[in-house]
């Protein structure tokens, strides 16, 4: 490991961070979309994670996807209703997707701390060597 590689490894987190926060308000954001019984739900969007292979850090190794089927629900007064009255409405559980926001938020504010301290630390490594 460099004298440098702190920046780099944080900056893998970074991005994994930033890439389930946007699955996270993806999934948020269409929590209530409602499609009509013969098309498929929305499907939750999740990422998945491995570690570098040969390098250091964390890498996005794809994502999954959450059930076509969704939830089935009466709601005869909605425009996308079938002739029974169903809906088909995404399996997502706000509160626990609520619960992955605020873990992605605290991880990805924790690598954006690592890039600024590895920063100040090597500025002051460099002011160090002009004395």
């Amino acid at each position: 490991m460099g004298m440098f590689d702190a920046i780099g490894i944080a900056s893998t987190g970074l991005t994994v961070h930033r890439k389930w926060l946007d699955a996270i308000s993806d999934n948020i954001a269409n929590v209530n979309t409602v499609k009509p019984m013969s098309e498929s739900a929305f499907q939750a969007r999740y990422i998945e994670v491995q570690e570098g292979q040969g390098v250091s850090g964390v890498y996005v190794k794809g994502a999954t996807y959450g059930s076509a089927q969704g939830r089935v629900t009466y709601d005869p007064e909605n425009p996308e209703a079938d002739k029974n009255g169903y809906v088909r409405m995404p399996d997502i559980d706000l509160s626990t997707q609520m619960s992955d926001l605020i873990m992605a938020q605290r991880g990805y504010q924790a690598n954006a701390a690592v890039v600024d301290r590895a920063k100040d630390m090597y500025q002051a490594g460099l002011e160090i060597g002009r004395s």
